[in-house]
């Protein structure tokens, strides 16, 4: 049996949104069959993002937040201070996962991080996400390149949830969202990194390497 193929981990900090995507995007251009699949953990100033397929009408009141037409799946979302973004750079046939096999295996690392915390979260199929009593505390979005994906989950620690409540949350009014820090569970983002790689890298297969550089 081949031994899982190794995801080399980064972690970024805080970083502004347009220059990781910009560096992603490159990353994937760039990639050939050798080179290692990457996971990123960082958490971004405050941004919203659009989807491909994003509408305006889901924008209710942006105010000074700015907002990035992106080139992932899925509606509008908030990104800030507070919140996990982990991004998987990976290859679809190293991975052997389809895309919806990798959206599965990213909600059931978020479910199984939070059993471990003692909170019974759900997925939706109508809905992808991870979600506490109907509120959604882990976003989804994905965009496949040349074979490879980029973009990938977040999830809400301890981020100012008023943001939330200037859209509609991945296109659903209405929608409630949470946090780790709403539901009683303080952690830092860095903290919540390392909890959820572990989960992460056994849902989807991969061998966790943090290179010397980082």
């Amino acid at each position: 049996m081949s031994p899982p193929p190794v995801a080399r981990i980064r972690r970024l900090g805080r970083r502004p949104y347009r220059e990781t995507w910009e560096a992603m995007r490159a990353f994937t251009d760039a990639r050939t069959p050798d080179t290692p699949s990457e996971i990123w953990l960082l958490e971004h100033d405050p941004v919203f993002t659009q989807g491909q397929a994003g509408r305006p009408e889901h924008l209710l009141a942006p105010g000074d937040i700015p907002v990035v037409q992106t080139d992932r799946g899925g509606q509008v979302t908030y990104h800030g201070p507070g919140q996990l973004v982990v991004y998987l750079l990976l290859s679809l046939r190293e991975a052997g996962l389809g895309v919806r096999g990798l959206v599965s295996a990213m909600e059931q690392a978020v479910i199984d991080l939070l059993a471990e915390r003692g909170l019974a979260a759900e997925s939706r199929r109508d809905a992808p996400g991870v979600y506490v009593d109907g509120a959604k505390i882990a976003a989804l979005g994905l965009r496949v390149r040349r074979g490879c994906t980029y973009h990938g989950l977040a999830l809400n620690v301890a981020p100012d949830l008023e943001p939330f409540s200037r859209i509609d949350p991945c296109g659903y009014r209405g929608m409630p969202v949470t946090s780790l820090q709403a539901l009683g569970i303080e952690m830092t983002v860095a903290q919540a990194g390392d909890a959820l790689l572990p989960h992460l890298c056994r849902c989807i297969g991969y061998r966790p390497e943090t290179p010397s550089d980082d």
